[in-house]
């Protein structure tokens, strides 16, 4: 065993890491990118989609179809409260909902693996304002669905599973659209 490092590397203490506060988040100007959830069963997947999106800043999370919705204590116990910092709205029908951001002259991305799917790491800033579709836990996205988008990005597997939990899938696929936003000159932000 060698020795630890003495670098001075320390872990911070909770009152010791910056944070927004729920009063001052409306302040924040938030990424170009929503998230539409459809279909997704597990309350619990909910809450930690909403705890991505509060973490990536998103602007917009949409639940849609049987997608659980708060007020729900699962929903609340795993997002950490994150259900009242992230704008969100609840549209049983999906189409409704891709239709008004097509308006808003989103780009509309399925995260689900097709014919056509690219990687998720080639995304460009180009393609924001960016909405997301991601689906169910075992289905995917809806094949009715797929119409409505412009592109579908899967993310890279190099194991013998070919897809991730719908809400860790999701946090891959945000905090990559936040780096490659991050990456643009701030005066095109």
């Amino acid at each position: 065993m060698t020795n630890p490092d003495t670098s001075g590397i320390r872990k911070l203490q909770h009152d010791e890491i910056a944070r927004t506060s729920l009063q001052d988040i409306d302040a924040k100007r938030r990424h170009p990118l929503v998230v539409v959830v459809d279909n997704v069963r597990s309350l619990y997947n909910v809450g930690s989609i909403f705890r991505t999106c509060d973490g990536a800043l998103v602007e917009k999370l949409f639940l849609t179809g049987f997608t659980p919705f708060p007020p729900r204590k699962e929903i609340s116990k795993t997002a950490l409260d994150a259900d009242a910092s992230v704008p969100w709205e609840h549209v049983y029908d999906i189409t409704e909902v891709l239709a008004r951001l097509r308006e808003q002259e989103y780009s509309i991305a399925a995260l689900e693996h097709t014919t056509g799917s690219r990687s998720c790491f080639d995304i460009s800033a180009d393609l924001f304002p960016l909405a997301v579709v991601v689906g169910n836990e075992v289905t995917g996205v809806s094949e009715n669905v797929l119409p409505y988008c412009d592109l579908a990005l899967e993310i890279p597997m190099f194991g013998i599973k070919q897809s991730l939990n719908v809400a860790v899938a999701t946090g891959v696929l945000c905090f990559e659209c936040v780096r490659v936003l991050q990456k643009k000159p701030a005066t095109d932000r």
